[in-house]
């Protein structure tokens, strides 16, 4: 098996929808104190997201280990969540998938990854950075407090 740091993302599968939500709920359940209310990511549709193909995940002996849920927009591949789950946090595969989004973006003939973050997600918003991703605007955005990041997806892809 390739290690986490190089992992080989695949699409999600329709069967897998509530081991995906179950993984968000762990990967998220920090935040919630942290920004005072469910984050985003825990209350979506894997379901939804799974059938429109938008969802690639990494599987540990069986098990879901990270997924990165992605869309295409016509300037860049929007990255609405990545989820790694709390056991295999600092192995790497956070940054691997960050990696995968930004191959995914140049292999589709996008130029930049975005996304958005919670304000209050200052650890979130220090990775960003220290990866390359550059703020773009805070904004309000469903009683979130949002902050946008763009990267190039060369740069990403590393």
């Amino acid at each position: 098996m390739a290690p986490l740091s190089d992992p080989a993302p695949r699409l999600a599968r329709a069967a897998e929808a509530p081991a995906l939500a179950a993984l968000v709920e762990r990967a998220y359940a920090p935040w919630v104190a942290v920004i005072g209310r469910r984050p985003a990511p825990m209350q979506d549709d894997y379901t939804a997201r799974i059938s429109a193909g938008q969802t690639w995940v990494v599987a540990v002996d069986g098990a879901l280990a990270g997924a990165a849920v992605i869309e295409e927009r016509p300037d860049c591949l929007w990255l609405d969540n990545v989820a790694v789950d709390p056991a295999h946090h600092g192995g790497g595969l956070g940054r691997a998938l960050l990696r995968f989004v930004g191959r995914e973006a140049l292999r589709r003939g996008l130029p930049q990854v975005g996304l958005i973050t919670n304000e209050k997600m200052a650890r979130n918003i220090a990775l960003y950075q220290r990866l390359g991703f550059e703020e773009v605007e805070r904004r309000e955005e469903h009683g979130f407090r949002r902050v946008e990041f763009r990267i190039a997806a060369a740069h990403l892809a590393g």
